[in-house]
């Protein structure tokens, strides 16, 4: 079965996989998605006998219909390697009632790595077979990890440039110099005087541009996306859900076929979509439980069915959330509207005009899978304290937000379903607020003691990607307002 992929705002435009991949967005600023999401051709216990790698083809094979057995085996290989420090790539650990599923293995400890690590292998794969010529640079902007994971995936990738947008004040000092030490002749990193959503923004005005992609075609450039709006990266986070339930059915923790809940922390809603995508191949999953921090446009909406960005934009702890444009979630709009460009286009040009929309009653009863919550500030320290005090067991600011909001969740529901939490981030990403909600008289130290700290009380040695970080030289400096990104991207390419 041949998929092919429509954009969300025009259902003219369409892109076999390889070309969605390459292009990122379509050139109408719409979202390529599937026209239908396919089925699992094997059974949940075939599934559970599989190691990651052996997942990862049986679920990308059903969506990126045009590239050869051979082809996405090679892309897979490449990138669950021994670039991730645990044999599982995405392991399940068993703490105070649910499961965390540990995504954050790869080079740079966060969830990123499980896409972006087969992006630039995708990236490459399809410019082949589509016989580009020209350099792709990859445009991204990021709220903390997407940036690092991108960079470290192209860094040095024959054929392409990346160039990385991040809010100068808005992430970790962790997250931060994980970016600007990132070695690459073709890596380019740069701060704006802003916040992520103005950083998004930039980007996606670029990819609409026409004026500049005939600029970057006549310099031997064009654009792709390494952020979640390319299905190459949505399609990747994918298998780990299917691989979750399937490890918890080999291990004999759930009956085959039996439902399990899933917890997502999410700002650009992009994660939880591909826990929606899984069920929809056929996992059984229940509720589809979406975790936002204090910028809780999602849970606001959720509630509702009013999308409203008009509102403050807080500084958070878990700062990889801290998003009020949550693009992906146009992915979700589009197929609640019964896959109507026409419709989502509308919603999306209210968003872009007013900054709001608000879907119909018919369309909400289509999003009856998700459930939403917030965790306060309060809420999310807590939650990182009182885990480690009952089991020791320590996780970061983000999938904290996550395990605050389950917790809420079984109050209000009494549900008792077994439940896989997505755990994002090593909590050494965010070692300040951490150590701040274990133990707070460890403050005064700098962020790399804290993490010697944290080693020490979690019984965990330091993550190499911390450890290489520690005295790496900055080699990024570049910093600019939010209006100028365009012309920071034009010295970079000499356009």
């Amino acid at each position: 079965m041949q998929i092919t992929y429509a954009s969300t705002r025009n259902a003219n435009c369409r892109a076999t996989a390889s070309e969605a991949i390459l292009k990122g967005l379509s050139d109408d600023g719409g979202l390529f998605v599937p026209d239908q999401i396919p089925a699992l051709d094997k059974s949940l216990s075939e599934l559970s006998q599989m190691t990651y790698q052996e997942t990862a083809y049986t679920v990308m094979k059903q969506f990126l219909t045009d590239f050869t057995e051979q082809e996405l085996k090679d892309c897979i290989q490449a990138a669950y390697d021994s670039k991730f420090d645990t044999e599982e790539i995405a392991p399940l650990v068993y703490a105070d009632g649910a499961y965390y599923l540990e995504l954050f293995h790869g080079a740079t400890i966060a969830f990123k790595d499980m896409a972006l690590s087969i992006l630039p292998h995708l990236m490459i794969t399809s410019a082949r077979k589509n016989h580009v010529a020209n350099d792709i640079v990859i445009l991204t902007a990021t709220s903390g990890d997407t940036g690092k994971a991108a960079l470290a995936g192209f860094a040095d990738v024959p054929g392409t440039k990346i160039i990385v947008f991040y809010p100068k004040n808005g992430v970790s000092p962790i997250q931060e110099k994980q970016m600007v030490t990132q070695k690459g002749a073709n890596t380019y990193v740069i701060g704006i005087h802003g916040n992520f959503d103005e950083a998004q923004t930039g980007v996606k005005r670029m990819f609409s541009d026409q004026a500049l992609r005939q600029q970057l075609a006549a310099g031997g450039y064009q654009f792709s996306s390494a952020n979640s709006i390319n299905i190459g990266r949505l399609v990747p986070q994918v298998v780990y859900y299917v691989y979750a339930y399937a490890r918890l059915l080999a291990k004999e923790e759930i009956q085959e076929g039996e439902n399990i809940n899933v917890v997502v922390p999410t700002g650009n809603f992009g994660n939880i979509l591909a826990a929606y995508y899984a069920k929809q191949m056929g996992i059984p999953i229940a509720k589809l439980i979406c975790a936002s921090n204090e910028n809780k446009v999602l849970y606001d909406f959720l509630k509702t069915g009013t999308y409203d960005k008009n509102r403050e934009f807080i500084l958070t702890s878990s700062p990889s959330m801290d998003i009020l444009i949550s693009s992906n979630l146009e992915r979700l709009i589009y197929r609640a509207a019964g896959d109507d460009a026409v419709r989502n286009a509308a919603f999306m040009q209210q968003l872009a005009d007013g900054g709001s929309y608000t879907i119909t009653d018919a369309m909400k009863k289509e999003l009856s899978d998700f459930y939403g919550g917030f965790a306060s500030e309060q809420e999310t320290a807590q939650a990182i304290s009182s885990l480690y005090e009952k089991t020791g067991y320590v996780i970061d600011t983000h999938t904290a937000v996550a395990s605050s909001v389950y917790a809420k969740y079984k109050t209000e529901t009494g549900d008792d379903t077994k439940t896989v939490i997505a755990s994002t981030a090593s909590p050494f990403k965010f070692t300040r607020s951490v150590i701040r909600a274990i133990d707070p008289r460890q403050e005064e130290k700098d962020d790399f003691a804290l993490a010697d700290e944290l080693s020490t009380r979690a019984g965990v040695k330091i993550p190499r990607a911390i450890a290489e970080i520690r005295d790496a030289k900055i080699l990024h400096h570049t910093v600019c307002d939010a209006a100028d990104m365009c012309q920071a991207v034009k010295q970079v390419l000499g356009i």
